[in-house]
């Protein structure tokens, strides 16, 4: 076997086009093993850990590709000379077939009728693209990240008095007159109204409420600083403030973690403003302070919010009622799980693509477990993971974050980091259950059931010991992938499917606890 590595000096090419590139190169005769991936101190630090690292790809600088190849002696020479002819082909493509504006004024004049941006480019010039939205009178989703405080503060007082929204930076999810934006699912129009500073909370809430047949009116993104002390919430005002406004909207969820005190009383405030009925979904804080605030219903998760507003919005159901009859046929599934594994598997592995559902697991598991549990994207600093690449004890990655994706695709995009990490994880003798949440819907993996099933299986095979791996998919059966394909191939792959996030957590800390 034969590790060649070749360096790309200065050259760029966006995450999407790499892991296509990888995907294909992994097919290539002869070869074992493909990163394709910018030079991030990060990314070495994953090609180390895949054996991938030459001295070469050492020596690389955040702006240099670098493409590693393990491969059958022979193999590796001719694999990454097809690396720079598949380069060379997605580049031409790129700037072949019809016309695209390459400026944002060259899009308005092609579009005059548009009134909405959706700016994603690197955090550098993302604000100068924003601030050239709001002027021209579009609404902004700022899906890029690297934008200072000062700007998104700026940014966002120069939407606010103009009647515009500014959602983000790194908001990722918005559905907008049933138009879904970024990473996005089908839905049904409907009473409900969500403004999120959390893009997968966004989904699961709404999705949460498709399988309860309700849907929404709109779904606004504020971008996860805006509840901020120093941001003051802006957008989170103006979206409910809006939705309070709108004839349509007949119930109204916010979504996110604890904002800071004094900008969560300017929330409430607002809230009382309205006799519509607003759920409080501020995961992590204690819902006896909302409780007091006129038309408040504070929720713990994401499913209990989901199951506030569905009741609010006229279904006949009993929230607390239906968390207790699935916790204790969750108990009953916990005791005979608990039974399969050795004395020796003591602890939970948690792998999330979607950052929100990666907190909400954290919070119910801080509420049942003695023990801590140490993630990249901690609730708690002291809970703080020494190596990201590693796992302790409990542990819970966030793959979502920057430190994953600068120079490679997101994990709702591309499970080729979760799986290698699921695969390393099998191999712990410690660990008794791994964790899963699948997004699906616009933007996300065709089909990523596809590709995790086959990963379950084999980290199932990598060990003597009973490895129990428990999933959620957030979904829709409308989106693209199908919620009931997703779900059907996990299962078939040895998986245990949970109906939402935060029940596959409660099922994990059962397990371990």
């Amino acid at each position: 076997m034969a590790i060649k590595t070749l360096i790309k000096k200065s050259e760029y090419h966006d995450s999407v086009t790499l892991m296509l590139v990888a995907r294909e190169l992994t097919k290539f005769p002869g070869v074992i093993d493909v990163g394709v991936i910018m030079a991030t101190e990060a990314n070495k630090a994953l090609l180390k850990e895949s054996g991938l690292l030459t001295p070469d790809g050492v020596a690389a600088t955040p702006n240099d590709l670098v493409i590693a190849v393990s491969a059958n002696a022979g193999a590796a020479d001719a694999a990454l000379l097809e690396a720079e002819k598949l380069l060379k082909q997605k580049r031409s493509a790129d700037e072949g077939g019809e016309f695209r504006p390459k400026t944002l004024r060259g899009a308005v004049k092609m579009n005059p009728n548009a009134n909405v941006a959706v700016i994603s480019v690197a955090g550098r010039y993302a604000t100068e693209e924003a601030w050239d939205a709001l002027r021209r009178g579009l609404h902004v989703l700022l899906f890029s990240d690297n934008v200072s405080l000062e700007d998104e503060i700026a940014l966002k007082a120069y939407a606010r008095d103009h009647g515009l929204l500014l959602m983000g930076p790194g908001a990722g999810t918005a559905i907008l007159n049933g138009v879904a934006l970024g990473f996005a699912n089908v839905m049904p129009s409907g009473p409900v109204g969500i403004v999120s500073a959390a893009g997968t909370g966004l989904q699961e809430v709404s999705t949460l409420l498709a399988k309860h047949g309700v849907g929404i009116t709109q779904g606004l993104g504020t971008g996860g600083r805006d509840l901020k002390e120093e941001v003051g919430g802006i957008m989170m005002l103006e979206g409910l403030k809006a939705l309070q406004a709108d004839p349509a909207t007949n119930v109204i969820a916010l979504i996110s973690k604890p904002p800071s005190p004094g900008v969560a009383e300017a929330i409430l405030d607002q809230v009382a403003q309205s006799d519509k009925p607003t759920i409080i979904g501020f995961m992590g804080a204690n819902p006896a302070e909302f409780r007091s605030v006129p038309n408040a219903l504070p929720a713990r998760t994401l499913q209990e919010a989901a199951l506030l507003a569905a009741r609010a919005a006229g279904v006949k159901l009993d929230a607390t009622e239906l968390i207790a009859q699935e916790e204790e046929k969750l108990q009953a599934q916990a005791k005979e799980l608990r039974a399969a594994v050795q004395p020796e598997q003591k602890f939970l592995r948690g792998l999330f693509s979607g950052g929100t559902l990666c907190y909400e697991a954290q919070v119910i598991w801080r509420d049942t477990l003695k023990e801590p549990v140490l993630s990249n994207a901690p609730l708690k600093h002291e809970n703080q993971l020494v190596d990201s690449l590693r796992s302790v004890k409990h542990t819970c990655v966030d793959l979502g974050e920057e430190e994953f994706t600068v120079g490679r695709p997101h994990p709702m995009i591309d499970n080729d980091l979760r799986i290698r990490r699921l695969l390393q994880e099998a191999r712990d003798p410690e660990v008794a259950v791994i964790m899963l949440d699948v997004v699906i819907g616009y933007g996300a993996h065709p089909d990523p059931a596809s590709e995790l099933g086959p990963a379950i299986r084999q980290a199932k095979q990598l060990t003597d010991r009973e490895l129990i791996v428990v999933a959620s998919v957030t979904g829709t059966e409308q989106d693209p992938q199908r919620l009931s394909v997703q779900v059907a191939a996990l299962q078939a792959a040895g998986a245990i499917v949970c109906d939402s996030n935060a029940a596959a957590a409660r099922l994990v800390a059962m397990i371990v606890k």
